[in-house]
């Protein structure tokens, strides 16, 4: 495991006054705490009551009304036409994988700059992911990038494609929308089905963000999202599978409620099921959030344009959301000239109590999937070396 070495000493007077103003102006936007989060919870509307309710209901597991209300608020939402309530969002993407064709033996094109929740999830079907490299300018997989790759190195027989180095059938393509910044998803979905490649889109992170008007998870075959307790909408765990198409999302719905036929009190399932249906509980806790989106993301907004202000004209880059995209701004990213001041830059905010992070371990340098296939990714090992993400709760 990698460690954050002291490196404060080795970085200029003129930098450390720098990194000075930011921590400076972070405690401005957040004032009267102590140690800034991250990302926190913010539970301000109805989640107290709709969890008692839910509790006095006693339908507190897998069944129970705040289930069907959540599922269809995300309906409303995103716009799709189905929605399955999961207990968490790395859930949603193993069942989306599955339904999406994924096999033992396959690999699956995704990125490496990801939570490693998304390589978990193919590595759970027997699959392997097949990295291509990232966009500097929204952190999501780049369009060239896979084009590259399916140019390069993919050949397509009997209707699917494959790896021509290894002879491998690629089943899937899975694109994050990486912090809550859309990727080009409509040229990846595109790319992909010109070789008959099913796009799962990871938008864990994207609640609430748009490409050309539309919400992000609902250009794939299927889509995923997190209510984890750091996303812009929690529930604690909780995660949902989106889907237009109607035979896909009723067998989401029934293959991750144990495969159960309904009966008023015969147990009989008809193949290999999942319980992985999201408790009552917590989807009333999500109800209540979701109540509340529209206004957390302006608020997220508007602190991102804050940053987008201070940071003008300094030596630090601020990622911001590109044309045709309304982005959630889920966690504020800044880009430093060097791995060297990344580094002093997190050891200095920490010890301030400003809480920043370094994006995640990048998925090809992790022992499990180092000797996964992959393309050249330098944008993706220049991003990770020099990016932290900065303190994005709402602001009260």
């Amino acid at each position: 495991m990698k460690s954050i070495k002291p490196t404060i000493s080795t970085i200029s007077d003129q930098s450390l006054d720098a990194f000075t103003r930011v921590i400076d102006f972070i405690k401005s936007l957040y004032p009267a705490q102590g140690t800034i989060p991250l990302h926190e919870p913010r539970f301000t509307g109805n989640e107290r009551r709709y969890v008692l309710d839910a509790i006095d209901s006693t339908f507190v597991s897998s069944v129970g009304a705040y289930v069907g209300r959540f599922e269809e608020m995300m309906q409303e939402i995103t716009g799709a036409k189905y929605a399955i309530a999961l207990v968490n969002g790395t859930s949603a993407l193993h069942i989306a994988l599955k339904l999406a064709g994924v096999r033992q033996g396959d690999l699956v094109i995704t990125q490496p700059m990801t939570f490693v929740a998304t390589c978990n999830a193919i590595s759970y079907l027997g699959a392997e992911p097949l990295f291509v490299d990232i966009d500097k300018t929204h952190l999501g997989m780049a369009p060239d990038a896979l084009e590259e790759l399916i140019r390069e190195a993919v050949v397509v027989r009997d209707g699917a494609a494959y790896h021509k180095p290894s002879g491998r059938r690629i089943s899937a393509c899975l694109p994050m929308h990486t912090f809550g910044f859309p990727v080009a998803i409509d040229h990846i979905v595109a790319l992909c089905a010109s070789c008959h490649i099913p796009v799962v889109e990871d938008a864990a992170e994207s609640l609430g963000s748009f490409y050309k008007d539309r919400h992000t998870g609902t250009f794939g075959l299927l889509g995923t999202f997190s209510f984890n307790g750091n996303k812009t909408v929690t529930c604690g765990g909780g995660g949902i599978i989106v889907t237009n198409d109607e035979a896909l999302g009723k067998r989401a719905k029934h293959i991750t409620t144990t495969a159960k036929m309904p009966h008023p009190w015969e147990f009989w399932h008809d193949e290999v099921g999942y319980n992985y249906r999201c408790p009552n509980l917590n989807a009333a806790l999500a109800c209540a959030q979701l109540e509340q989106l529209e206004g957390f993301v302006q608020n997220k907004r508007a602190t991102a344009a804050r940053y987008a202000a201070f940071f003008e004209d300094t030596a630090f880059t601020l990622v911001q959301e590109q044309p045709d995209s309304f982005a959630n701004y889920w966690l504020n990213t800044l880009l430093l000239p060097g791995p060297a001041e990344r580094d002093a830059f997190l050891e200095m905010t920490n010890r301030a109590g400003v809480m920043t992070r370094p994006v995640w371990t990048l998925m090809h340098q992790l022992p499990m999937f180092e000797k996964c296939p992959r393309m050249p990714l330098p944008n993706s090992e220049d991003i990770a070396a020099r990016a932290v993400n900065i303190p994005s709760s709402v602001r009260i």
